[in-house]
């Protein structure tokens, strides 16, 4: 399906090439959400505020099944730009709208615990072990807001799990030392 488009320009002169890149972006835009049944675009060239240059607006509206997007004021001293950024903003809202359509969510990866086994300090790696007793790598670099050399075997600690080039290892470590009602430190 074609949607309807409609390109408004004002306060500047009418541009073929302009024109031409506009309607370009909104079939790119069709393209990955071909639901769209109507979109206008307005690009304008405001009077007031001239201490700061030509700042060109964009604006676009679009109509979708059971609503309408809207992505105002997007502005820049060079109108394709500004074109280019508003079609952008679109494209992001667009892929929001379809995820909540669909009823897709976006999925966290969950925060794992386990224990520290082995340490090679100087090679600044190590391995946790996780709770199910598999042995999982990480290196140094992965460690969240914590002194590799602060780290001691046994320690437990939470950890994200991830594929790398070797198999899955542990990322975004952290001891998350809390004092526990009882104990001693």
């Amino acid at each position: 399906m074609e949607i309807t488009l409609q390109i408004t320009m004002r306060d500047i002169l009418h541009s073929d090439a302009l024109e031409s890149h506009i309607r370009e972006k909104a079939a790119k835009l069709e393209k990955f959400y071909p639901h769209i049944m109507h979109c206008r675009i307005v690009v304008d060239l405001p009077h007031k505020h001239h201490h700061q240059g030509r700042l060109f607006n964009v604006r676009i509206d679009m109509t979708v099944p059971g609503g309408e997007l809207v992505v105002n004021r997007v502005t820049n001293e060079d109108i394709y730009v500004a074109v280019r950024d508003a079609f952008q903003t679109a494209k992001r809202q667009l892929e929001d709208y379809g995820r909540r359509q669909r009823g897709d969510t976006k999925t966290h990866t969950p925060v794992l615990h386990g224990r520290i086994t082995r340490l090679f300090r100087d090679e600044g790696y190590g391995f946790i072990e996780t709770a199910d007793g598999r042995e999982l790598y990480f290196h140094r670099d992965n460690l969240a807001g914590h002194d590799f050399g602060q780290l001691s075997a046994g320690e437990e600690v939470q950890f994200l799990e991830d594929i790398g080039h070797e198999g899955y290892q542990a990322k975004r470590i952290s001891t998350g030392k809390h004092h526990l009602p009882g104990s001693d430190t």
